[in-house]
């Protein structure tokens, strides 16, 4: 049998090491109802899509009800998830400027998940 040489294990050195988190200072408008909010979206955006994926044309009624109901909850839910993703990358600049690039980078993804979300509520209600 081969004898192994193995390198020893470097340990971290805790002190040099970043934090793994970063206090969340100011909560946002919505920090009590953001998953109650979320979840009325959700139903709302699974029912229209089954209703869609069933055959309903996207100016159906239920289609409509759904998006009337679900797309303000969830433009205002997305805003407060923006709010705090924009708050949480400035504050991991001045800790660890990777971090706060990353997550800003995801402020940029919820926009177009914003433009994106109007265009197909603008396509309902107009059907």
């Amino acid at each position: 049998m081969p004898e192994l040489h193995r390198q020893p294990v470097r340990q971290p050195k805790r002190d040099q090491d970043p934090p793994s988190r970063v206090p969340e200072t100011r909560p946002t408008p919505l920090e009590h109802h953001y998953i109650t909010l979320s979840a009325v979206a959700l139903v709302c955006g699974v029912v229209a899509i089954s209703a869609l994926e069933l055959g309903m044309s996207p100016g159906a009624p239920l289609v409509k009800v759904c998006v009337i109901v679900g797309a303000p909850l969830l433009f205002v839910t997305m805003a407060d998830a923006a709010l705090r993703i924009w708050r949480s990358a400035w504050a991991w600049m001045p800790v660890d400027r990777g971090r706060g690039i990353f997550r800003l980078t995801w402020v940029g993804a919820v926009a177009i998940l914003y433009v994106l979300l109007a265009l197909a509520t603008f396509l309902v209600l107009t059907a």
